[in-house]
């Protein structure tokens, strides 16, 4: 079995607290088929050591993105809310 190597492509970010995440495209040949994963690298802290890193299939990647976008409304939500005051 030939495997080769596709095109691959990233952007990337850095977090308010430094750390460095990089999305991108790989795409993987294998004899006459060609595998698309989207890649996800989460980057160290600063000083840190931990990293992660996933090889999602297309539909994997948009669950993903699903359940950080309704994370993201709610803790825009929660922001919005007055902070009860302390008793």
């Amino acid at each position: 079995m030939d495997e080769g190597v596709g095109r691959s492509r990233r952007q990337e970010f850095t977090t308010a607290c430094g750390r460095r995440i990089r999305v991108g495209e790989f795409r993987v040949a294998l004899g006459s088929r060609a595998h698309a994963r989207v890649t996800l690298d989460v980057g160290p802290e600063p000083g840190g050591r931990s990293r992660a890193w996933a090889g999602l299939t297309p539909d994997e990647a948009r669950a993903v993105a699903h359940l950080l976008l309704r994370q993201a409304a709610e803790a825009e939500d929660e922001g919005a809310a007055p902070v009860p005051a302390s008793q």
